[in-house]
């Protein structure tokens, strides 16, 4: 039985969803020290340049290539900029089920890239991959996350109940974590009638490191765990 993703870039008419690059370190930094971002998800914070490293050159990789999901780098098409991420994890092979989180650039909200990149994702693993089941979990208060599960066609299945934690910050800059309900949403095959519109994708290797290896992890040890990255409760779980 296959366990592991195959290496793909996925094409919208204005994104490319590839795997992470070394080039991509700064942009992923200055995205994941956004406010947004560090209140409705459990990544470091500060997120440093060597998280951004990391995360880009050797974590983002080994998701894949050790069975657990995988991370796309959402970019324009026309402009190579970083738009966000998405990422699959707690994939179950047997089951054929995974869980998506996605983050988006500050600058690029607003333009509907969560949702295209998210959709085109979904198409990918739910037709292509044959999976049963794509599941979004939702802040309660994460109302713009929750406009991406509903614009995608996600239905809403009920509320884990104070299963999470949030962090909100205060008046002089500190930032306190809360526990918070998470919404429970899903995708299954049948429920892509809909959803033709962004239904492009390719396959192509990521450039190997020195090792031979895809990602260009070598240098970079794995024992700080993608875990450690979180993806919790909103825009990404990353």
């Amino acid at each position: 039985m296959t366990t592991t993703f195959p290496d793909v870039t996925i094409s919208t008419d204005r994104l490319v969803l590839r795997p992470f690059e070394e080039d991509d370190v700064t942009a992923l930094a200055e995205m994941m020290n956004d406010e947004q971002v560090t209140a409705w998800t459990s990544v470091p914070h500060p997120y440093t340049p060597a998280d951004a490293r990391a995360w880009a050159t050797a974590l983002s990789h080994a998701e894949r290539t050790e069975g657990r999901g995988i991370v796309f780098a959402v970019t324009e098409f026309l402009t190579q900029r970083l738009v966000g991420t998405v990422h699959l994890r707690n994939t179950d092979w047997r089951t054929r089920t995974t869980e998506a989180g996605y983050v988006t650039a500050p600058w690029a909200r607003g333009e509907g890239y969560a949702s295209e990149s998210v959709l085109a994702v979904a198409q990918w693993l739910l037709r292509d991959q044959r999976f049963e089941r794509l599941e979004l979990r939702t802040a309660a208060d994460n109302t713009a996350s929750q406009q991406v599960a509903q614009k995608i066609g996600c239905i809403s299945e009920g509320v884990l109940r104070n299963v999470a934690i949030v962090r909100t910050q205060a008046a002089d800059g500190s930032w306190t974590e809360n526990r918070t309900d998470l919404i429970v949403w899903s995708l299954v095959p049948e429920d892509l009638d809909d959803t033709d519109e962004y239904d492009v994708y390719e396959s192509r290797h990521a450039r190997p490191g020195p090792s031979g290896r895809p990602g260009h992890d070598d240098g970079y040890p794995l024992r700080r765990r993608a875990a450690a990255h979180g993806y919790a409760v909103g825009a990404d779980r990353h």
